[in-house]
């Protein structure tokens, strides 16, 4: 399903007629932007209003799998090339001939695998892991990542001749906090995807009020973290409550904005955990209780963010949280956290 490129920004104007001129050419494009701007639509527009898109689509997220692994699925192998190949396979350079091949977060692919991909680009050949035999493909490479990849030319983490051969165009989206003018369009037009998915339940719009406060957001989590904002809003409703609880501690993270435990606050805080943990209206006095419950709210908060922020990769939420993998999948797990809906 084709996904619009929503927005009145003059920076999404400008991607819009960069994508119209670029969609027809094959030529490498690399897409700029942090996490949740919306990189993976104008992968989708440029694939859709190209002469390819009755061709495959084939998606890779460099980010996502150990280099050994990303090696044999980005080029394929032979049988006997390693443990466990027991038959020869496609990589999706090939599986993507004659369509187009989405390398997600090329940014974090190494250095030794980002010279065969080089050698890929230039010639239109590679081989198999395990072979020898030279395999051709024409396969239009579209990039996309939340780095500064010029910061890390100088600082040796990332090829200069790879980052030209893929910078031959260069979209970059803005932050949403940058381009508020979209986020209307962008409620407008999510909040009636999500009532849709309602099942026929009854779902009103959002008040005016509502849409001022989420205007007002920083959004370090980008269209994903409004998207994730609303799909919940539309299930909670459209409450000062609701509001409250979705907004406020959505926005802290990465800002620069006072801690809300500072000293002109710290009261409001006990009694918000104080509150939340039940202990008036159980009876439970005991400061072990309302301080684990305290801290189940705080982890639960960091964590949601962090995985929003981050795409909800889990290697990236460990590393900037700081935790084992195995251990952010239990607190995922004991705090009930969900994966927003993917459109």
């Amino acid at each position: 399903m084709e996904t619009p490129l929503i927005g009145i920004s003059p920076n999404i104007e400008k991607v819009r007629k960069q994508i119209e001129r670029v969609a027809n050419t094959s030529l490498n494009v690399l897409i700029c932007g942090e996490t949740g701007v919306g990189k993976e639509v104008v992968v989708m527009q440029l694939y859709f209003k190209s002469n390819r898109c009755n061709k495959a689509f084939v998606k890779v997220n460099c980010a996502a799998m150990p280099d050994t692994l990303l090696e044999s699925e980005m080029f394929g192998y032979e049988r006997g090339a390693f443990t466990g190949a027991e038959r020869r396979t496609r990589g999706k350079f090939e599986q993507a001939h004659e369509g187009v091949l989405f390398l997600d977060e090329i940014g974090d692919m190494s250095l030794p695998l980002q010279s065969k991909l080089l050698h890929a680009l230039q010639d239109g050949r590679f081989t198999r892991l395990g072979s020898e035999k030279e395999v051709s493909t024409d396969t239009w490479v579209i990039t996309a990542t939340n780095r500064d990849l010029k910061a890390d030319v100088a600082a040796g983490r990332f090829r200069e001749d790879l980052y030209y051969r893929l910078s031959t165009i260069t979209l970059h989206i803005e932050a949403l906090r940058n381009r508020k003018e979209d986020i209307p369009l962008l409620i407008e037009y999510y909040s009636k995807i999500y009532a849709t998915k309602r099942e026929g339940k009854h779902s009103n719009p959002l008040s005016s009020t509502t849409i001022e406060k989420l205007m007002h957001q920083n959004w370090p989590g980008n269209v994903r973290e409004l998207q994730n904002v609303l799909q919940r809003l539309i299930i909670l409703g459209d409450s000062e409550a609701a509001i409250a609880n979705l907004i406020a501690p959505a926005n802290t993270l990465g800002t620069s904005q006072k801690s809300p435990i500072s000293e002109s606050n710290s009261a409001n805080c006990v009694d918000y955990f104080w509150l939340k943990s039940g202990g008036l209206l159980n009876g439970d006095f005991s400061l072990r209780a309302i301080r684990k419950k305290a801290s189940n709210i705080v982890e639960r908060r960091i964590i949601s963010q962090v995985l929003v922020k981050t795409g909800w990769n889990r290697s990236k939420a460990t590393k900037i949280l700081g935790i084992s993998y195995k251990s952010l999948l239990s607190k995922i797990q004991e705090l009930g956290l969900q994966r927003p809906l993917e459109l």
